[in-house]
C-alpha cells in the first residue's frame, strides 16, 4: 500500500490486526498519527518477521483491536 493513512483509517480498515507502519507521522508526544501500511496480519509474529525482512528505516507497530484483559505492554 503506497497511500498515507491516518491512524483512524488504519484502525477502521484493519480490524483487530497488527499493522507495520512505515515512516510514521507522529505528534509532539511521539504518538503515531499517520503512515504508510507495509504489512498487516492477525498474527503478531508474522508482522515482526515482515519487519525483519523489509528492514524499514523508521517504523511503528500498531494493534488495531482491544488488548485482552491482563495484558501488559512494555515500552
Amino acid at each position: 500500500m503506497a497511500e498515507i493513512m491516518t491512524l483512524k483509517e488504519i484502525d477502521d480498515r484493519f480490524d483487530s490486526e497488527w499493522v507495520l507502519i512505515d515512516d510514521p507521522r507522529t505528534n509532539e508526544a511521539l504518538e503515531v498519527e499517520a503512515g504508510r501500511v507495509l504489512w498487516h496480519s492477525k498474527d503478531r509474529d508474522e508482522v515482526y518477521r515482515k519487519a525483519i525482512e523489509l528492514r524499514p528505516k523508521r517504523f511503528a507497530l500498531h494493534y488495531t483491536g482491544r488488548m485482552p484483559e491482563g495484558t501488559a505492554i512494555v515500552l
